[in-house]
């Protein structure tokens, strides 16, 4: 099965983010996404909605257009969930960003009425429907196909720093799961869904697909649903390791991180560099780390076995991206990661609210929402 890969210009950014529906007054989630999508109707310039339904009517999508910088592209969504927020206000709805709803109960969700989510969950059943679960997606262009394997390849090293600066799920259910990413451990269940396999070619990802569609696991390449994948349609590699984030300013900081790695792989490939790696069992352990111990993780940095704590790495991570950052245009939001750091990531602040108010887990929902209109965490 030939799989063309689009032509896309180098570095160019697109994002996905993933928002929660819930009520203003219960801070319980709210299955009003067909009726506001109804309402609202938000496109490009090409005439690609910036808003879209997702696997539960309790969720909306806000999607930025083709952007060349950070900034670009979080203002882009910006401007989107404002209109989106004005339809909510009126509904008596907050728009939240979290991995995971706090209280939530997978059992009282609708899924939305798509051919694509009605066979997922008669597939997946009863773990399938425990997904309630939300992200942040990023595609970042690539400028020839056969650079799209190396640098997924490439940025699987840094699978544990995205997973831990964006943890967001410490509850589920009701409860305190002890991980700072309880939606990567909900997310890998899926049969396609998880880490990617180390391709070296992109024939052999066609076999890959090809061999799936054959016997009827996928009927197309984007029911593939890897941490990170290669994006054929729009000729980019699409991170999806992030929880869903709370706040523009994580978003744009997130974002800016990723589209330095994948420049920075780029040039490396383009002076004829071979690219690091390692092996897959080191990436496993390191997410598994990573959504356990979040910014507390102790996270395996190179293929020889060396460990350091996941905060120190990412500090010299930074420093290391200045010069590719500041070609960008996103050194400030690239500097945000900082700020993450500094304030604690989302999970550390849910679980200071939950503090603060005795358990009371609408208290986190309340914070969840009020950082959302900030743009910006604290504690």
């Amino acid at each position: 099965m030939a799989i063309r890969f689009a032509a896309s210009d180098r570095s160019t950014l697109g994002l996905e983010w993933e928002l929660a529906l819930v009520d203003q007054q219960t801070g319980d989630l709210a299955p009003a996404a067909p009726a506001m999508l109804e309402h609202l109707s938000i496109e490009d310039e090409r005439g690609i909605s910036k808003i879209t339904s997702e696997l539960l009517t309790n969720t909306v999508e806000v999607v930025s257009g083709v952007s060349r910088t950070v900034g670009e592209a979080v203002g882009d969504l910006q401007r989107t969930v404002e209109a989106v927020n004005e339809e909510a206000d009126r509904r008596g709805l907050e728009l939240v960003g979290s991995g995971t709803h706090p209280f939530g109960r997978w059992e009282h969700q609708e899924i939305t009425a798509k051919e694509r989510y009605v066979t997922l969950i008669d597939r997946t059943q009863f773990w399938g429907r425990q997904l309630l679960i939300w992200g942040v997606h990023m595609h970042v262009g690539i400028d020839h196909p056969e650079k799209a394997l190396p640098i997924l390849n490439g940025l699987l090293p840094y699978y544990a720093h995205l997973q831990a600066l964006s943890a967001s799920s410490p509850f589920y259910g009701g409860a305190a799961t002890g991980y700072a990413s309880s939606r990567a451990m909900l997310f890998q269940q899926l049969p396609t869904a998880g880490l990617p396999p180390q391709l070296q070619a992109w024939s052999e990802y066609e076999s890959l697909v090809d061999d799936l569609v054959h016997v009827g696991v996928i009927d197309s390449w984007d029911e593939i649903r890897w941490d990170i994948r290669p994006s054929p349609k729009w000729g980019t590699v699409e991170t999806r390791a992030c929880d869903g984030l709370p706040t523009t300013l994580e978003v744009g900081a997130l974002a800016a991180l990723v589209q330095c790695l994948v420049d920075d792989l780029s040039e490396r490939l383009d002076r004829g560099e071979e690219l690091p790696s390692m092996q897959p069992w080191f990436v496993r352990e390191n997410k598994w780390r990573a959504a356990r111990y979040g910014m507390d993780a102790i996270v395996i940095v190179n293929s020889a076995g060396d460990e350091r704590l996941v905060e120190e790495d990412t500090r010299d991570l930074i420093a290391r991206l200045d010069p590719i950052a500041e070609r960008l245009g996103c050194s400030a939001e690239l500097h945000d990661l900082e700020r993450i750091i500094d304030v604690g990531a989302s999970y550390e602040r849910q679980a200071v609210a939950a503090a603060a108010a005795g358990g009371d887990l609408k208290a986190v929902v309340k914070s969840l929402a009020r950082e959302l209109r900030e743009g910006f965490p604290r504690r």
